[in-house]
């Protein structure tokens, strides 16, 4: 796995350094210095957008077992993950591996835990699938139907197999065939701790239907995917290249579409700039400007990833596991 993420990677460090070199690297970082109060600006503006995943997070984990987290809790495990996933040399899960973990020790117990963080990430999938196809259809009313526009339908349309695949399967069993194996090969290796996942897709299934917070959950997701088109919209006038919000829906849509399939080259390297190129080319926006948009995007990421990279490692040493946080409470020694 350890050689895949390698070679992944440099096959994706080469494509980009491929694009700097093809594009011109003085005249795309020109460009980002160009954009320096535009990157000011998407840092600060990508915190609506954590604080929405992280309600629609939280919204989806319930109250039915353990504490009610406050909401900040969620929010700073919401940019753990996103620090992870952007930052490490990880697939696009290792954050929710590691947050999933930490929300464990908060009270909520591994099952649930892991149940919840499933949920939201399914959804947020989910979300992101809508947002794509939204943004393709209002493509279609905003340039000319072109080979291009037919080959982003047709991956628009294998993204919503996918999502959708991934939602059914649970629902047939998917996690209760995972939950099996990892038991199995836990008990054959002398493992401890994996009983606690053990009733993980009652869990999950449980979640889902409980009210309505995974539609609520869905919603909170959209909006945040789609204050996405505010970002793209304040990085392009900062840059000189302004666009209306419609098009900065498109631009997002399609650009977050090509960094989640990219998962497997870690931070999508190269493949997330692929994806800009050839939506902006629909709007007539030269390859520099869609590359420099894509480093801006890429600049906030470590702006807000670094930060969050260290506030993990703070997690992993204050927040201790539930059992001992109770067994140091003054009740359990009066034995009330």
């Amino acid at each position: 796995m350890k050689r895949v993420t390698l070679i992944a990677g440099i096959f994706g460090l080469g494509l980009t350094v491929w694009m700097l070199a093809q594009f011109g690297v003085s005249s795309i970082f020109s460009l980002v210095m160009t954009g320096g109060w535009g990157i000011l600006a998407a840092i600060a503006f990508h915190s609506i957008q954590v604080f929405l995943s992280a309600s629609a997070w939280r919204t989806i984990a319930g109250s039915t077992y353990g504490p009610v987290l406050p909401l900040r809790a969620y929010f700073m495990l919401r940019c753990v993950r996103e620090g992870i996933n952007n930052l490490l040399p990880v697939a696009q899960v290792g954050g929710e591996v590691m947050s999933s973990r930490l929300l464990a020790r908060r009270g909520l117990g591994l099952k649930h835990a892991a149940a919840a963080t499933i949920c939201d990430l399914t959804i947020e999938l989910l979300s992101q699938v809508i947002f794509t196809l939204s943004g393709l259809v209002l493509l279609l009313f905003l340039v000319k139907r072109s080979a291009v526009t037919d080959r982003l339908l047709e991956s628009a349309l294998v993204l919503l197999a996918i999502g959708g695949g991934v939602f059914i399967s649970q629902w047939l069993g998917a996690v209760a065939f995972i939950e099996k194996l990892l038991i199995r090969i836990a008990a054959h290796l002398g493992w401890s701790g994996v009983d606690g996942i053990r009733g993980l897709n009652q869990e999950v299934l449980a979640l889902y239907k409980s009210g309505r917070n995974a539609v609520m959950g869905l919603i909170l997701q959209f909006c945040a995917w789609a204050l996405g088109a505010v970002e793209v919209w304040l990085i392009l006038h900062f840059m000189g290249h302004g666009c209306s919000l419609a098009t900065g829906f498109v631009i997002e849509g399609v650009g977050e579409a090509a960094k989640s399939a990219g998962f497997a080259v870690p931070g999508a390297l190269g493949v997330s700039e692929g994806g800009y190129i050839m939506v902006g080319s629909l709007f007539g926006m030269p390859p520099p400007v869609a590359i420099a948009l894509s480093l801006i995007k890429r600049l906030r990421e470590i702006a807000w990833g670094l930060p969050s990279l260290v506030l993990w490692q703070w997690l992993e040493h204050t927040w201790r596991p539930y059992a001992e946080r109770l067994r140091k409470m003054p009740f359990s020694r009066t034995g009330l």
